[in-house]
């Protein structure tokens, strides 16, 4: 069987457990291209007006391999951690792509609870028993690909670089290099490294939320204030980019939270959709970077 793996949302997260679990069971892989401007403009056809561009994309990816697969991962990604929840369109996903894409093969949609492993190998049997009817085989394929996600090293951390800024938002928007037009090489261009926070430990994370009022109900935002405050608080950085996606109500809490609780750090927020220009993005990018270097010289009050 062949198993269609688009190139969009936690793919860049993911794509050791997912390959893995596939591969065990005897699947072939079939990725969809990187991300272009061909597969953004199949997925603003195709996807409601509304839908942020992340969604687009995938859309995107899932039409462009349709036709080569008899599988294709939608994943259903419910909660990673216990008392959290992630975007709602993930909890939606393959219905939307059920929808508004036709001619579709089969698509996996059995929700992902990944917090515990009791939890989480409900979706492998599920997925599996397309595959086969041998639950050892499937539990084997799927104790393996956790081991393969687990050995997986996630995260940006430069060294070398004068100066350091967080970089944050969601892992589709920092790793598809189409969707942010080459942000990190830009940023290395201007003498400015990067880190983000898949860096910073899930215990540290925990720590600095506690300073909060109350609980984050969203796992993004516990993830990215938890790193910012500690980034911020031993001095890791020079300042931050949120690198967000237009439409995305996560983000803006998540955007206010920061703003207010590092209101002296430098900050910039960059908001992208399929409209976004590169050339307004790179007039952003170096204006701030431009600032942050005079900042750090001492040349401003």
């Amino acid at each position: 069987m062949k198993v269609g793996i688009p190139k969009g949302l936690l793919y860049y997260k993911y794509k050791p457990f997912f390959t893995t679990f596939f591969e065990e069971l005897g699947a072939e892989i079939i990725e969809s291209p990187d991300t272009n401007k061909e597969i953004l403009d199949l997925g603003v056809k195709l996807c409601t007006d509304e839908a942020c561009l992340p969604i687009k994309v995938f859309h995107g990816h899932v039409e462009k391999i349709k036709d080569k697969c008899d599988l294709i991962l939608v994943p259903r990604i419910m909660q990673v951690e216990k008392r959290e929840f992630i975007c709602p369109k993930f909890c939606g996903i393959p219905e939307m792509i059920e929808n508004n894409i036709k001619d579709l093969p089969l698509i996996t949609k059995a929700p992902i609870y990944s917090y515990s492993a009791d939890k989480f190998i409900n979706w492998a049997y599920e997925t599996g028993k397309l595959f086969t009817k041998s639950y050892v085989k499937i539990q084997k394929a799927f104790e393996d690909a956790l081991k393969e996600q687990n050995n997986f090293k996630e995260g940006i951390d430069h060294e070398g670089f004068q100066y350091k800024i967080a970089l944050i938002g969601h892992t589709y928007n920092i790793y598809d290099k189409f969707i942010n037009m080459n942000l990190i090489k830009k940023l290395n261009g201007f003498g400015i490294g990067v880190i983000t926070h898949e860096v910073v430990d899930d215990s540290i994370k925990h720590m600095e939320i506690k300073k909060l009022f109350k609980r984050p109900f969203w796992t993004f935002a516990r993830e990215y204030y938890g790193f910012a405050s500690y980034a911020v608080k031993n001095k890791l950085i020079d300042g931050i980019i949120y690198l967000s996606s237009f439409a995305c109500g996560i983000d803006s809490v998540i955007v206010e939270l920061l703003k207010l609780e590092f209101e002296d750090v430098p900050f910039l927020l960059l908001k992208i959709d399929e409209h976004t220009g590169e050339a307004g993005f790179d007039t952003r990018v170096e204006a701030f970077v431009d600032m942050l270097t005079r900042r750090k010289r001492g040349n401003l009050a």
